[in-house]
C-alpha cells in the first residue's frame, strides 16, 4: 500500500512538474519527421498480463531487430538525444498512475523474451508489477553501445544480456523493500546525471 501510494503521488507530481518539458519534446518529435510522438508496445505486466508500455518516439518505423544497438539507423536525431539522457521514458509515469507499472520493479519485456526466462524466474518476477527502472536498467545504463559491439544484437541479447537481467530481476524481487525502492531511484538519478 504504502509503495502504491508513493508511486501515484510520484507520477502525478511528476507528470505535473514536467508537462512543459514533455510538450517541448513532443514538438521536437513531432517537428523532426512529422510522425507520431508515443511509442506504444505490447509488454509483460504483473502475473504475465499484457498491457501496452508508452515511451516517446525515438525511431523511425521501419524493418530491424527488437532490440536497438547504438548503430541503429532507425534512431532519430532527436531520438539520440532522448535516449541518452532517458526522457524517453518519461510517458511511463502514466503507465504508473495507471497501475500498470511502478517507479521500481523489473523492467517489463515482450512476450518473446519472457518465454526465454527460466520458468521459476518467470513466476517469481512476474509475482510483481514491472517498473520503470530497477538494479538491471541501472547495470545495463549503456546496453545499447554493448549491443553496437556485436554483429548479431539480439541474438547477444537474449544469450547473454537477459540471462544477467533475469538474476538482478529475482534478486530484486526476492530482496525488494520501500527503502530499498528508494535507494534504486537514487542510483537511477545519479546514473542519468552522471553520463
Amino acid at each position: 500500500m504504502i509503495k502504491r501510494g508513493f508511486d501515484i503521488v510520484v507520477a502525478a507530481v511528476g507528470l505535473l512538474l514536467c508537462a512543459p518539458l514533455l510538450l517541448v519534446i513532443a514538438l521536437a518529435i513531432r517537428w523532426e519527421d512529422g510522425g507520431p510522438v508515443l511509442f506504444r508496445q505490447e509488454r509483460t505486466g504483473r502475473r504475465g498480463r499484457p498491457f501496452h508500455i508508452h515511451k516517446f518516439r525515438s525511431m523511425r518505423a521501419a524493418p530491424g531487430p527488437a532490440v536497438t544497438s547504438d548503430g541503429d539507423d532507425r534512431i532519430t536525431r532527436v531520438g539520440r538525444l532522448l535516449r541518452a539522457s532517458k526522457l524517453d521514458e518519461l510517458p511511463q509515469l502514466y503507465d504508473v498512475l495507471l497501475g500498470r507499472m511502478s517507479l521500481v520493479g523489473p523492467r517489463p519485456e515482450v512476450r518473446r523474451y519472457v518465454d526465454c526466462w527460466p520458468s521459476l524466474a518467470r513466476w517469481r518476477i512476474l509475482s510483481v508489477r514491472p517498473g520503470i527502472t530497477d538494479p538491471a536498467s541501472i547495470a545495463y545504463r549503456n546496453e545499447s553501445a554493448e549491443l553496437a559491439r556485436t554483429d548479431r544484437p539480439e541474438d547477444y541479447y537474449v544469450a547473454v544480456v537477459l540471462p544477467r537481467k533475469v538474476e538482478l530481476y529475482v534478486r530484486y524481487v526476492e530482496t525488494r523493500s520501500f527503502l530499498g525502492d528508494l535507494l534504486i531511484l537514487a542510483r537511477t538519478v545519479q546514473a542519468v546525471l552522471g553520463r
